[in-house]
């Protein structure tokens, strides 16, 4: 940077023009205000520099002075070329200016210029990243040439719209995949709530011969690893992840981190969270704030929030969410209530559906159903489903009829579809021993053709993730599980007890092998 500013000073006192190469190094450091300063006194900047600085700014930032130069070269006579329009679609998808896109599009349009693979992927990303799928797809379907880019830009407006089949038509439609293909469906999946999925492309992927996973494939997987308790595998990755260097990386960090609070490995939590040091960010405190209250840390959750608070860092709603599941797992409720108007009071943030469902659970766990109602009636937003089954939970352990009954008539409206809340009603009703209400609510569910959907559990075994359903028998190796189970249950009867722990220790060994 001094070698420039000294050649700079040499153009001023000499008046040998090095305007141009200045501008292009700084650009290349980047230091845009400087470069843009010099860009500045250019009379009439040519179209090559117009071009460079655009693709800083579309790059970089401020995305608006793309536009705005771009009014500039058409006012001073300068006709943008491919180059110009691929990096004023990038500046648009970034803004999120649809309007905008779409008269630079009729501009490109109106200009003539021939086809250029690189501009007409700029087009479908830009479209893509607008949620206006159509037009992408059709800019898409249009183009004689595609490369990857091309490809991959599509894809991942499809992931980004949830739309996973389509995006999986075309994967599977490639010629050529790189690891920005792979990231996108594994992105994708893992975002939209399919884990299973998420992971299950991760591993085969991993079979893929000349490609790698990236930092972004690390992140986006992790979360997939964290949802299904796939610890094997999520302790393998933070092992690749490692050896590649990807630790210096904060969102791998907190991905990590999150992933082993999730799998309940608090201890694992706390060494990551403590080897990112001072590098946290608000992100990494709510990971480890929110495993050590799901897991009953409460008091050490509380003390994390207090030191967070000590070193300066400013807590965000999420943050508060996991400070509230610690006072209600801690049973504190003086605590909870206080943490619950500081919110507004001294951190000036809004409580939102969540915090409002986190005191209903906390007042509910301890006894205090009625005022979990009233909590629910002073809501300033309409409560959801979430917040209703909370107040119906605690309702059934502590046998609350009439506010069940206020909780259900809610729920029968949000979501007729769901037996759990038939059953649970029926439940109170049955030990209050209102056995009318019971029969009422099967005539109820038989009525309207309810049914109780099959319970399923997530193995993990091997590095790879087991499905299974109540009663399910679509494993391959179903017959010798059920085999085994039978001459379990057989052994244990004969025995009286299941106090024989070296029985149980030598029938866990055969279960693991058959899995």
């Amino acid at each position: 940077m001094n070698e420039l500013k000294q050649i700079h000073a040499q153009t001023l006192r000499s008046g040998v023009d090095f305007t141009k190469f200045l501008i292009v190094k700084l650009l290349e450091i980047p230091n845009i205000p400087y470069a843009r300063n010099l860009f500045d006194c250019i009379p009439k900047p040519t179209l090559f520099l117009y071009n460079r600085l655009i693709q800083a700014y579309s790059s970089h930032g401020p995305y608006l002075q793309c536009l705005l130069l771009y009014t500039q070269m058409c006012l001073q006579g300068c006709s943008p070329n491919q180059r110009s329009f691929t990096s004023l679609f990038a500046a648009c998808a970034s803004l999120s200016f649809p309007y905008q896109g779409q008269m630079l599009h009729s501009h490109f349009l109106k200009s003539g210029l021939g086809f250029d693979v690189f501009t007409f992927t700029a087009l479908v990303d830009m479209y893509a990243k607008f949620g206006m799928l159509t037009s992408a797809r059709k800019q898409f379907s249009e183009m004689k040439v595609r490369d990857t880019a091309t490809w991959n830009a599509m894809i991942a407006g499809y992931a980004r719209s949830g739309d996973m089949e389509a995006a999986l038509e075309l994967f599977e439609a490639m010629s050529s995949r790189n690891v920005i293909s792979w990231t996108a469906m594994i992105s994708g999946y893992s975002q939209n709530g399919q884990y299973a999925k998420a992971l299950d492309m991760f591993l085969e992927m991993e079979k893929e011969k000349g490609v790698s996973p990236n930092e972004v494939t690390i992140a986006s997987v992790l979360p997939a690893c964290a949802n299904l308790g796939a610890l094997e595998v999520g302790r393998r990755i933070e092992d690749y992840a490692c050896a590649k260097g990807y630790l210096n990386n904060l969102f791998v960090c907190n991905a990590i981190l999150e992933m082993y609070s999730r799998c309940g490995r608090i201890d694992m939590a706390k060494r990551v969270f403590d080897e990112i040091g001072c590098r946290r960010n608000v992100c990494s405190w709510n990971s480890m704030i929110m495993g050590l209250a799901v897991h009953g840390e409460s008091w050490e959750a509380l003390q994390l929030f207090h030191e967070m608070l000590r070193q300066g860092m400013a807590p965000d709603d999420v943050t508060f969410v996991g400070v509230l599941l610690a006072c209600t797992h801690g049973g504190v409720i003086v605590t909870g209530q206080e943490l619950f108007k500081s919110m507004e009071q001294d951190f000036s943030i809004t409580p939102k559906l969540e915090h409002y469902g986190c005191m209903v659970d906390l007042l509910g766990r301890s006894g205090k159903l009625r005022e979990a109602y009233d909590v629910i009636q002073s809501m300033p937003m309409t409560p959801d489903s979430v917040v209703w089954g909370t107040l119906l939970g605690a309702c059934g352990f502590y046998g609350h009829v009439e506010l069940a009954e206020k909780a259900v008539e809610s729920l029968f409206e949000l979501e007729p579809w769901n037996p759990g809340n038939y059953v649970i009603l029926s439940n109170i009703y049955a030990s209050a021993s209102r056995w009318d209400g019971v029969a009422r609510l099967r005539k109820l569910m038989k009525w309207g053709q309810i049914t109780k959907k099959a319970g399923y559990s997530f193995i993990e075994e091997g590095g790879q993730i087991h499905k299974f359903f109540v009663g399910d028998r679509s494993h391959p190796q179903s017959v010798d599980i059920y085999e085994l189970l039978d001459e379990v249950s057989t052994k244990m009867k004969g025995l009286g007890s299941t106090s024989d722990l070296d029985f149980m220790i030598e029938e866990s060994s055969i279960i693991e092998e058959i899995c």
